[in-house]
C-alpha cells in the first residue's frame, strides 16, 4: 500500500478535515529512512508534552524510542524505528500536560492483539485479490433498480466448527458463501468487525477503526472472506459505527490526556445509555479520521457498502437524555448541527471516491431526506432502514389474530411514507434479543400457527416496496433468541417444520430475484397500487406490484387470520385468466394445501373500483401471489348473446372509442 509523506499538504488536509486517506499518513508503515528499512510511526497528540513508541522490541521502555514533533502540522509526532517487521507489538506512551504517562493503542493501527491484550501490531496489508470481475460489474451496478436481499451475519455465532469453537474468517468463507448463494441472497451484511474489547458489545463499541478484529484471524483472512463472497457474486456490507466509541483506557478517550476524539463538553461527549463516548463531529481532524476509516474499508477491503449504526444518536442532542442533560444548539433546537454537516460531508466524500458504494443509515426517527442528496438538503445516504414499518409489523404479527381487525392500520400505514425515502425493510438482530423473542416465537398460537404466521409475514415483507434484510436464523425458524456467544441451532433442520421453513424462504428469495416487479420500482407509486386495504373484518389486504414492463406484475393477497376465506372476491385491472403462482400455504412449505390450483377467470362483476374481478380461496395465515396469464379466449356470437354484443358499451369498444 502506498503511504503518504508527512508533508505540509497532507497535514493541511488533515487539519482541514479533508484528508480522506489519513491512514496512509498516520499509523505504523514500512518505510526507508536514511537508506535503512524501518517502520515509520506517526500519531496525532496535540496536547502531549512528549510521546514515545514502546513495545516488545524495546522492553516497553518509555525512554528508549522517543518521537519527535513533525515540522508540519499541529501535534503530529513521528519516529523511524529500524529493524522492526510485521508482527511487532507496540503502543504509544504519552506524557500528558499534567505529567502523567498513559499507554494508548494506535488509532490508525491495522492490527491488534486478541483480547484481553490491547497492544497494536505492526502490519502491512498484502493480499492478492481475485474479484476483478465483481468489481468491474459494480461500476455499472444500479442498486435502486435491482434486487437487494441482505443476509445479516454475526460471524462469531453463525456456525461453530465440529468442536464448538468459533470459525475464523477463512474457515467460514466457503460454507457461508455456499449457503448464502444457495438461499438466493444478494448481499451479506457483517456485524461490526472493527477491533473491539468486549464480546458482549457485538462490535458496536470499537477501539480500532482501521483494524479488523483479531477474533477471527488476520486482515488478509478477512480479505479472503470478502473475496470468496465476491467470487460467488455476493455483495458485502459492513456495519460501521461512527456514532460513539468505548471508554476503555487503551482507546480513544482522553487520548493525549485531554478530550481529543470526543468533545470537551461533557454533555456532548458522554453517552450515558451505552456508557460510551460520542465523537466530536465539529473537529476537523476527527472528520478526517472517520471519513478515512469509511474509505479504508471500502477501498482496501473491497467492502461494497457501509451500514451506519445509531444515526439518530448522532442527529439529536437530546437522544437518550433527560431534561437538563443536554444543551440546545445555537438556534435553540435539539438537532446536532455539527453531526448533520459531518454526515453530509461523509457521504459526499464516499460517493466521490467510490460512486458505486452503498451508504445505509440505521435511523429510527422521522428526520426528513435521510436518503436525499446532500447538496439538496438531504443527509446524502442512498438507503435508510424503515424502522417504522418494522415496529408496526412486528407488533401486528405478535397479536392474536382475533384482535388484528382493530389494528389494520399497522399493516397499511407504511404506505403513507413508503416512497419518502429509499427504504430497506430490516428484520435485524436487534429484534431477536433482550427478551423480544425470535421471529418465530413472536407469532401467536400453536406450533403450526407460528410457522404459518411467519411464512405469511415473510410473504408480505417480500412484496412490500423496499429492499430487504433478514438476520441469520430467521430463514429456518430459529426458536430461541440470538446468543452472540453460541452457534445458531442448526440441529433444528433435523425437524420437518424447520426444513419446510428453510425451503419456503429459499423459494421466496428465488421468486423475489426472478420477478422484477418486486424490486424494479421500489421508490414511487408506479410500482405499487392497492386493490383493497380496508377489509378490517377479515384482516385481508390485496395489492399490485409492478415493474417497468406491462407483463411484469403480480397481485398479492394476504390473509392474516387462521380462517379459510372461500369465495373471496377482489377487483382486477384486466379481464382474462389469472393463475396462482406462489402460495405460502403449500404443503411443501409446511402449509395445509389450501389454494387455487386451477386458473381463475375474471367475471364482469365490479369490485374495488374495477370493472372486472376474480373469486379466490384464501388459505389460512397465508399469502398468495397471482399473475395475469392470458386474455379470455374469444367465442363466436350466438343468437343468445346478440343483445349483449350490440350493447352500447360493446359497440363503443368495437369502434375503438373505449377500452
Amino acid at each position: 500500500m502506498r503511504i503518504s509523506a508527512i508533508d505540509a499538504y497532507g497535514a493541511y488536509l488533515f487539519h482541514q478535515g479533508t484528508n480522506y486517506s489519513s491512514y496512509r499518513l498516520f499509523g505504523a508503515h514500512a518505510a526507508v529512512w536514511k537508506k535503512k528499512a524501518c517502520i515509520r510511526f506517526c500519531v496525532w497528540a496535540p496536547h502531549a508534552r512528549a510521546v514515545s513508541v514502546v513495545g516488545d522490541f524495546n522492553n516497553w521502555d518509555a525512554g528508549a524510542t522517543p518521537m519527535e514533533r513533525a515540522a508540519q502540522g499541529n501535534g503530529i509526532w513521528v519516529a523511524y524505528v529500524p529493524g522492526l517487521t510485521d508482527g511487532a507489538t507496540y503502543k504509544y506512551s504519552i506524557e500528558t500536560a499534567s505529567g502523567e504517562r498513559i499507554l494508548k493503542s494506535d488509532p490508525y493501527g491495522f492490527a491488534a492483539e486478541l483480547r484481553p491484550n490491547t497492544a497494536s501490531i505492526v502490519k502491512g496489508l498484502r493480499y492478492q485479490w481475485h474479484d476483478t470481475s465483481w468489481r468491474k460489474s459494480r461500476k455499472e451496478y444500479d442498486s435502486y433498480h435491482n434486487p437487494m436481499l441482505i443476509y445479516e451475519v454475526h460471524l462469531g455465532s453463525w456456525k461453530r466448527d465440529a468442536d464448538g469453537k468459533v470459525m475464523g474468517y477463512r474457515d467460514i468463507a466457503e460454507p457461508l458463501a455456499k449457503y448464502v448463494k444457495e438461499m438466493h441472497y444478494t448481499h451479506v451484511e457483517l456485524m461490526p468487525l472493527c477491533e473491539y474489547p468486549f464480546d458482549g458489545s457485538w462490535g458496536y463499541q470499537a477501539t480500532g477503526y482501521f483494524s479488523a478484529t483479531r477474533r477471527y484471524g488476520s486482515p488478509e483472512d478477512l480479505m479472503y472472506l470478502i473475496d470468496t463472497l465476491h467470487r460467488n457474486k455476493i455483495g458485502v456490507i459492513l456495519d460501521w459505527v461512527p456514532g460513539h466509541f468505548c471508554k476503555d483506557a487503551h482507546g480513544l478517550r482522553y487520548f493525549d490526556g485531554e478530550p481529543l476524539y470526543e468533545s470537551g463538553n461533557p454533555m456532548l461527549a458522554e453517552n450515558k445509555d451505552w456508557d460510551t463516548m460520542n465523537f466530536d463531529y465539529g473537529r476537523p481532524e476527527v472528520q478526517s479520521f472517520l471519513i478515512s476509516s469509511a474509505c479504508f474499508w471500502l477501498e482496501e477491503f473491497h467492502i461494497d457498502g457501509l451500514r451506519i449504526d445509531a444515526v439518530a444518536n448522532m442527529l439529536y442532542l437530546d437522544y437518550g437524555k433527560k431534561q437538563g442533560e443536554w444543551q440546545p444548539n445555537k438556534y435553540g433546537g435539539r438537532e446536532n448541527l455539527e453531526a448533520v454537516d459531518f454526515l453530509r460531508k461523509l457521504n459526499t466524500a464516499v460517493f466521490k471516491e467510490i460512486p458505486q458504494a452503498l451508504m445505509i443509515a440505521e435511523e429510527s426517527t422521522s428526520w426528513p431526506m435521510v436518503s436525499g442528496p446532500a447538496d439538496k438538503g438531504g443527509l446524502g445516504f442512498n438507503y435508510k432502514w424503515n424502522m417504522g414499518w418494522m415496529n408496526d409489523m412486528l407488533r401486528y404479527m405478535s397479536m392474536d389474530p382475533l384482535f388484528r381487525k382493530g389494528n389494520q392500520n399497522l399493516i397499511t400505514f407504511s404506505l403513507y411514507y413508503a416512497f419518502a425515502e429509499n427504504f430497506i425493510l430490516p428484520l435485524s438482530h436487534d429484534e431477536v434479543v433482550h427478551g423480544k423473542h425470535s421471529l418465530l416465537d413472536k407469532m401467536p398460537g400453536d406450533y403450526w400457527k407460528k410457522f404459518a404466521g411467519l411464512r405469511a409475514f415473510f410473504g408480505y415483507w417480500m412484496s412490500h416496496p423496499g429492499k430487504k434484510l433478514l438476520f441469520m436464523g430467521g430463514e429456518f425458524g430459529q426458536f430461541i433468541e440470538w446468543k452472540f456467544d453460541d452457534s445458531l441451532d442448526w440441529h433444528l433442520l433435523d425437524y420437518p417444520a424447520h426444513q419446510e421453513m428453510q425451503r419456503y424462504v429459499k423459494a421466496l428469495n428465488l421468486f423475489y430475484n426472478q420477478h422484477p416487479e418486486f424490486w424494479e420500482i421500489d421508490y414511487n407509486w408506479h410500482g405499487f397500487n392497492w386493490i383493497s386495504c380496508d377489509d378490517n373484518d377479515n384482516s385481508v389486504i390485496s395489492f399490485y406490484r409492478k415493474g417497468n414492463k406491462p407483463e411484469n406484475q403480480t397481485i398479492i393477497v394476504c390473509n392474516f387470520t387462521p380462517e379459510v376465506r372461500r369465495d373471496y372476491r377482489i377487483g382486477v385491472e384486466e379481464a382474462g385468466i389469472y393463475q396462482e403462482i406462489f402460495n405460502s400455504d403449500s404443503p411443501e412449505f409446511g402449509g395445509s394445501g389450501v389454494g387455487n390450483e386451477k386458473p381463475v377467470e375474471t367475471e364482469d362483476v365490479p369490485c374495488h373500483g374495477k370493472e372486472q374481478s376474480i373469486v379466490l380461496t384464501l388459505p389460512p395465515l397465508a399469502v398468495l401471489y397471482i399473475n395475469f396469464k392470458k386474455q379470455k379466449s374469444k367465442t363466436k356470437s350466438t343468437k343468445g348473446n346478440s343483445k349483449e354484443e350490440k350493447s352500447p358499451r360493446n359497440l363503443l369498444k368495437k369502434g375503438g372509442l373505449i377500452k
